[in-house]
């Protein structure tokens, strides 16, 4: 197979995006998922920047990665400065990494409006410092910077940044798309343009998403000769993002034949993806390529029927191949057949002739016609189908429950407190909680008056909620939706509820989240 090397940048570009602060932990931690998964190059921060990056260079030397090269990232030197004199350059070889990255600017606009010196001065800035960590024995990584709108702008000065690092003795000449503004055709075009020119160089590309066309442009290089792919693992980045390295391994591996990472490792993109995405703590899309959880996901009838009886009809691979799942969503729409295999999980003895069918059949659709939505609660649905197939034991009765909400906040850790009813059998049980907010409130003192009964709840915890208006024109008397989503720390799961008042609604998601983890612990009783 030919290869492309792939040059992970979640630690350096992936901490640029919104929303994301790796502690040095985060980074261990990341950095090891990517080694486990086999990529080639992991860019992992800048040590001239801040001290967490110089702490995890000092921190990962402790546990060395077995398979990818760690890199440091930096810039040329300033102008008017000796390379060895340089402290942000000198701090590159502090982070005793067997390869960096230096970025260099490409753009003469950049050069003259943004650091101010001579088109001259910056080729003799690119030289000096790769012919400097060249000759401190370093693997050196060209990041052309600005590139593409460079070549645009002035094309000869752009490959003559390139010259410059070819003649410092880089490594890799890497051409990137910063501001992620290029069309994939153009960059096809100059890519394949600058592998003629550099023959035996290797070519990298580096994509922004801008314009939602990264992956895509990353394809057009490698398919015009790069032979590097840079980007981060799954898609973060500053602004709109990188070129998501989850989707491009995917693709240049399984549909272009090209090793990204090991061969026996693709089953990992998934894993890989999601615990990125847990470290990172934000949430993966589930539209996201390859390792979304919607990536295999059949909601229709005719494709739900489509793929049972020959699964490439509706599927371009088997979705183990990247340790993904198929999945049939649950909805008014998904036909009779994909209601039966549910319905079967529970009770394996209904067939399609059972009355029972025709009735859950008709009660999904007036619930979906009353706001429920299953496709995204499956374990509110399965509690549904037990209750009428006599399959439900009613873990506890609700007696009440009150919600007290504090004005003004001034000084209060927390706002909202909750009090609650229960009966279990003949015992009953009453329970108050504060919390940071009504639903919390309500969630605490919940599996506070049924711990007692029940002490496996408190394995439980609340890891996402949501909440959708579904009739906006009815103002504040509108009905809304309420998503929940919980974890035992082994198990996820998640619930629905759905009312005019969105603490009924939360605690008919929070009722059937507890119920059905209990349902699990009986399950796995019997």
């Amino acid at each position: 197979m030919k290869t492309i090397t792939i040059f992970d940048s979640t630690l350096r570009d992936g901490m640029q995006s919104e929303g994301i602060a790796f502690s040095v932990e985060d980074k261990l931690h990341i950095a090891h998922a990517l080694d486990e998964l086999g990529v080639g190059f992991i860019e992992a921060g800048n040590p001239g920047s801040n001290p967490k990056d110089l702490e995890f260079f000092r921190r990962v030397k402790q546990n060395p990665l077995k398979h990818a090269t760690l890199c440091a990232f930096g810039s040329t030197r300033r102008k008017g400065v000796r390379a060895e004199d340089d402290a942000n350059v000198n701090s590159l070889l502090q982070a005793d990494t067997p390869a960096v990255s230096i970025f260099g600017k490409c753009w003469d606009l950049h050069v003259e409006k943004v650091v101010h010196t001579t088109l001259e001065e910056n080729l003799a800035m690119i030289e000096d410092t790769v012919a400097y960590m060249k000759q401190n024995g370093k693997y050196v990584v060209f990041d052309a910077e600005h590139f593409f709108d460079g070549y645009f702008n002035n094309a000869e000065y752009a490959v003559a940044a390139l010259d410059a690092a070819k003649a410092g003795g880089a490594d890799v000449l890497c051409l990137c798309d910063t501001n992620g503004g290029a069309y994939p055709a153009d960059v096809y075009a100059i890519t394949k343009m600058v592998c003629e020119r550099f023959p035996g160089t290797e070519i990298g590309i580096h994509c922004h998403n801008d314009t939602g066309l990264a992956v895509a442009q990353s394809m057009a290089a490698v398919d015009a000769g790069a032979r590097q792919v840079q980007g981060t693992y799954v898609g973060y980045g500053e602004r709109c993002g990188n070129a998501n390295l989850s989707t491009l391994i995917g693709n240049l591996q399984l549909k272009r034949g090209y090793c990204c990472i090991p061969e026996g490792n693709m089953h990992m993109l998934t894993q890989a993806a999601r615990r990125i995405a847990e470290i990172s703590n934000i949430r993966l899309s589930s539209a996201m390529p390859y390792v979304g959880k919607s990536a295999f996901a059949h909601k229709g009838g005719m494709h739900i029927d489509g793929v049972k009886k020959v699964r490439e009809s509706f599927e371009h691979i088997p979705p183990n191949l990247v340790g993904n799942e198929r999945r049939y969503l649950m909805s008014e729409v998904s036909g009779k057949a994909t209601l039966l295999k549910k319905i079967q999980r529970v009770d394996a003895s209904v067939d399609a002739k059972s009355p029972v069918v025709a009735g859950i059949v008709n009660e999904l659709k007036q619930r979906e016609f009353d706001g429920y939505q299953y496709e995204a609660a499956e374990q509110s649905f399965e509690l549904l189908i037990r209750r009428r197939l006599n399959k439900y034991r009613p873990f506890y009765k609700l007696d009440y429950f009150k919600i007290i909400g504090e004005q003004p906040l001034t000084n209060q850790e927390y706002p909202s407190s909750a009090i609650v009813k229960v009966h279990v059998g003949a015992e009953s049980r009453i329970t108050g909680a504060e919390g940071d907010g009504p639903v919390h409130a309500l969630d605490l003192a919940l599996r506070g008056a049924l711990c007692g009964f029940y002490p496996v709840l408190s394995e439980v915890s609340l890891t996402d909620y949501k909440v959708r208006v579904l009739e906006s024109s009815a103002t504040t008397a509108a009905k809304v939706r309420v998503l929940i989503e919980s974890t035992d720390g082994e198990n996820t799961w998640s619930t629905v509820g759905v009312s005019t008042d969105i603490i009924e609604a939360s605690f008919m998601a929070l009722s059937d989240s507890i119920e059905y983890k209990l349902t699990l612990v009986e399950e796995a009783g019997k």
